[in-house]
């Protein structure tokens, strides 16, 4: 195994020189990295500003085109991308020059001629900062994670669908349009713990979410909004639009039973839908409340319908 990984092991090395350009890239391949070479200043920036860019990289200060500072400030100017750990190769020893070429944006320097032991154990240091970087990134993905999405289903939590409609309620008010909002229960989920077990019960829930986000659009706001019921954020649609939405989402629950560790299990799932639109915005509260007696309607007429708050029959809107 070398000893880089195949997907961190990229490594480019900038440097005008061919003789030098070539002991380095002979050097570097011995060590197990996958070289990319550039032979001036300009080359060097735009491999490190590429989507597809090299992790580390190692810079000669002198260049034609930009010299190995300009890259390394040039390099540091967007934060947003994937960090690249930049070594500058220099024959300059002076404090003032380091400095200069630190304070640009550079990691670590490396005087000239160098030695290849000391260049090995530098890029070693790098390659440990940016594995302690991709840990530190992947930590706060999973928070972030955590904080917004719920834990069972992998959907949207509460707070997270709630934050959702208060925006597209916002962005209603700004520029009109419509905002629907569907809350949906699973029927009879009580009689389904207390019949197989709440781990059949956890399995259930997870299904009824992965069938409902599939028929949900790329913008919509799918959330678990407590225990079996969801609530469901549909932008920039209509009493029509969402109660087709919400029908798509009866039907894939209901037309198969539920593949569980209990065997299969017929569900159903009813849904109360409201919509506010643009010439007269009903704030969030009110929304939720109403969707929630459309909900209750949907229970009381037997359960397994959708059901809209204004009034319309399901059937005639979708008519």
């Amino acid at each position: 195994m070398t000893e880089a990984n195949s997907t961190k092991n990229r490594i480019m090395v900038a440097e005008d020189d061919p003789v030098s350009r070539r002991i380095l890239g002979s050097f570097l391949g011995k060590w197990g990295y996958d070289v990319i070479q550039a032979v001036d200043g300009s080359e060097a920036l735009a491999i490190l500003q590429a989507d597809d860019a090299p992790p580390l990289a190692v810079l000669d200060w002198m260049m034609p085109g930009l010299e190995g500072p300009e890259i390394c400030r040039e390099v540091r100017k967007n934060s947003e991308r994937a960090y690249s750990y930049l070594l500058l190769l220099t024959a300059r020893s002076q404090k003032e020059d380091v400095l200069k070429g630190l304070e640009a944006g550079a990691d670590d320097y490396l005087t000239k001629p160098f030695d290849a032991q000391e260049l090995r154990a530098r890029l070693h240091v790098g390659q440990r900062i940016l594995d302690l970087q991709r840990n530190l990134l992947a930590a706060t993905d999973e928070l972030r994670f955590r904080a917004t999405h719920d834990i069972l289903t992998g959907i949207s939590n509460r707070a997270s669908v709630l934050d959702a409609l208060k925006r597209e309620s916002a962005r209603q008010v700004r520029e009109g349009g419509s905002l629907g909002v569907i809350l949906a229960d699973i029927d009879h989920f009580k009689h389904v713990n207390d019949t197989y077990g709440h781990l059949v019960g956890d399995s259930v829930l997870i299904e009824c979410a992965h069938r409902m986000k599939a028929c949900a659009r790329t913008y919509d706001v799918l959330g678990r909004y407590g225990g079996e019921e969801f609530l469901i954020v549909v932008p920039s649609d209509d009493a029509r639009g969402t109660s087709a939405l919400a029908e798509r989402m009866r039907a894939a629950i209901a037309d198969v039973p539920a593949a569980t560790d209990a065997g299969p299990i017929p569900l159903t799932i009813s849904l109360g839908i409201a919509v506010s639109q643009g010439t007269d915005p009903i704030e969030t509260k009110e929304l939720l409340r109403s969707a929630d007696e459309a909900l209750y309607s949907a229970k009381a007429g037997g359960r397994n319908r959708v059901e809209c708050s204004q009034g319309h029959s399901v059937s005639s809107l979708l008519d």
